[in-house]
């Protein structure tokens, strides 16, 4: 009879092992029924109290879509001719008071296209390919807008084009002055400034 060796009798152990595993983990009855809800625990301790967090953007003021028409800014010439030099406009904002011209933001949008199909830029706006700009001031419960063509709110078939919002963002929380001014036109100095490397 031929021995065997310890490799064969390992798999042959291993193998036995296997099929009593198998066999003993069959499954051969139904789930038992499930057992009564128990009672509720105590209330564990409060948590800490949490610092109060930033104030949120609740206190946006904002204005709907509007329509604004330019008016032409004329110059005379010593001929006595009118040059159309621009075009002017002006938008009511009057919660724009002094105290938040010193802590807020200003922006004001135009959507070139539809109320239903919106194409929306912010201000201000320079189209390189046409030369196309609009720029916009703010001062107490105004803004005025400046264009070098006739950016007028229009109406096609029925349809506006052209329209503006404006939004006023308050600032709550004064930003901490200790930062080192910096040359935001000098890569060096940026790339020092924001630790940068190449």
């Amino acid at each position: 009879m031929k021995r065997q060796t310890p490799i064969s009798q390992l798999v042959l152990v291993v193998g036995l092992l296997f099929a009593v595993c198998m066999i003993s983990c069959s499954k051969d009855g139904s789930d038992g029924v499930d057992g009564a809800t128990g009672p509720a625990g105590p209330a564990g301790p409060a948590g800490p109290q949490e610092p109060k967090g930033d104030p949120g953007s609740g206190n946006i003021i904002y204005s709907t879509w509007l329509d604004v028409a330019f008016k032409a800014d004329t110059s005379h010439t010593a001929g006595g001719g009118i040059d159309t030099v621009g075009y002017y406009a002006t938008i009511d904002a009057p919660k724009l008071t002094a105290a938040l011209l010193s802590t807020a933001d200003v922006k004001v949008y135009i959507n070139a296209n539809t109320a239903a199909s919106p194409t929306i830029y912010p201000l201000p706006y320079y189209n390189a390919y046409s030369g196309l700009s609009i720029e916009m001031s703010a001062s107490t419960q105004k803004i005025d807008l400046y264009s070098n063509g006739n950016m007028s709110t229009i109406v096609g078939n029925g349809v506006k084009y052209q329209q503006y919002r404006y939004m006023i963002i308050p600032g709550s929380v004064t930003a901490r002055s200790a930062a080192p001014a910096v040359d935001w036109t000098n890569y060096a100095a940026v790339q020092a400034y924001l630790g940068l490397h190449d």
